[in-house]
């Protein structure tokens, strides 16, 4: 299937955004761990999430994440000390994203894990058990949702866990935020330096109610800098998140969009203030790389993007894929270090009637479909991945005067 995309020149409107994939996955865990006890309110209705609640309530021993990646790293965890015989599984795509980094450091702790397939790669049997806990290395530039997932059994472990973080660490925010969320369910941790300690501790059931995702929220800010007038009213989200995407209200703010803090969310308006060179590293937002790029081409501001070392290896290689589908567009991307996207204005032919590839990437789609703003259409292959995290997208642009035919 195709979307052929005609978008308005102006948008004044208000969106309920979904709820945070992040916090509900979290959260989902958290409650599992506090023995189901809790109840969770505004959970997310995106297919990352809901994988989780059928994992919980289905009572199979085989568990389909899909897509999920959050949901294949946090499960994988979960299992291993939940007594029982267990395979984790997931799409083609997810059969080709490393675990292995995650399953030696569960086996070193006393997991039983082994590998279906390929070594290194889902699908795997999980046969649960209690874990002894102690000490481990890692890496600190792996994904933060394999450290998230140690972090969140932790305390079950007879000895606790203490995490050595090694290098640079990536993704900062999200670790917080699972060490946050922790703590509101009664576990308490100690981070210092490089050196997350947990103690063996019982968690806590906790009345939870999810916050709207700021990930989400960067596709109306892109489509507030895009357009000649924006009023865009966005309703869940909090000037004091745990999400590290909440750092788009500042970074748009060189892209000419304005945020002002309300009771009940946040209101976007357009400024004259555009910087002539955007430079950011997203070591801590790399959900948020396809956003920017996207905006910066589309308003012919070169940039040099840094910190990008996850894309590689997220629902697709996004750093590839940036490159190839703006450059149908007419703009030549570059690469270096498998970190770092730059563009420093140079231009090539576009194609004719252009078929953007989503790559079974949400935020490929999301990112993309806003470029219609800026020139006359956008056509967009496979454009369903967006129910992956924000399943009413397609809604929400109809909503505000966006035109979608399917092709």
């Amino acid at each position: 299937m195709q979307y052929k995309i005609v978008a308005p020149k102006a948008i004044n409107s208000t969106i309920a955004l979904p709820a945070s994939k992040s916090i509900s996955n979290r959260a989902l865990i958290l409650n599992g761990l506090s023995l189901n006890a809790s109840t969770l309110e505004n959970l997310s209705d995106c297919d990352d999430t809901q994988v989780m609640i059928e994992a919980f309530r289905s009572g199979s021993s085989l568990i389909d994440v899909k897509a999920a990646g959050t949901s294949m790293r946090f499960l994988t965890a979960l299992l291993a000390i939940t007594p029982g015989e267990w395979i984790i599984t997931g799409t083609e795509r997810m059969q080709e994203r490393p675990i292995n980094i995650l399953v030696e450091a569960l086996t070193s702790l006393g997991a039983r894990i082994s590998y279906i397939a390929n070594i290194g790669y889902p699908p795997l049997k999980i046969k649960g058990t209690a874990l002894d806990g102690g000490d481990i290395y890692l890496s600190g530039d792996v994904s933060s949702q394999f450290i998230s997932a140690l972090l969140m059994i932790a305390p079950t472990m007879s000895k606790g866990l203490t995490i050595h973080l090694e290098g640079d660490i990536i993704s900062i925010p999200y670790i917080k935020m699972t060490l946050g969320m922790m703590s509101q369910f009664g576990v308490k941790a100690h981070w210092e330096d490089k050196i997350i300690r947990i103690h063996p501790q019982e968690y806590r059931p906790t009345h939870y109610v999810v916050e709207s995702d700021w990930s989400a929220a960067s596709y109306w800010y892109e489509m507030a800098a895009l357009t000649d007038s924006a009023h865009i009213e966005l309703k869940g989200l909090f000037k004091e998140s745990m999400q590290g995407d909440s750092k788009v209200s500042e970074l748009f703010l060189d892209l000419g969009v304005n945020t002002e803090f309300t009771e009940n969310g946040v209101i976007l308006t357009k400024s004259d203030r555009i910087t002539k060179k955007m430079f950011h590293n997203f070591v801590n937002e790399p959900d948020l790389a396809q956003t920017f790029v996207v905006t910066c081409c589309m308003m012919n501001i070169p940039f040099m993007f840094t910190g990008l070392q996850s894309l590689k290896i997220k629902e697709t290689d996004r750093i590839e894929a940036l490159k190839a589908e703006m450059k149908k567009l007419g703009y030549l991307i570059y690469d270096s270090q498998n970190s770092i996207l730059e563009w420093n204005g140079e231009r090539c032919e576009p194609e004719t009637e252009a078929v953007i590839r989503t790559y079974e990437d949400h935020r490929m789609a999301m990112a993309f479909a806003p470029a219609a703003i800026k020139i006359d259409h956008i056509n967009m292959a496979h454009p369903n991945v967006v129910t992956k995290s924000y399943p009413n997208y397609w809604n929400d642009l109809k909503t505000v005067g966006f035109t979608i035919e399917e092709k």
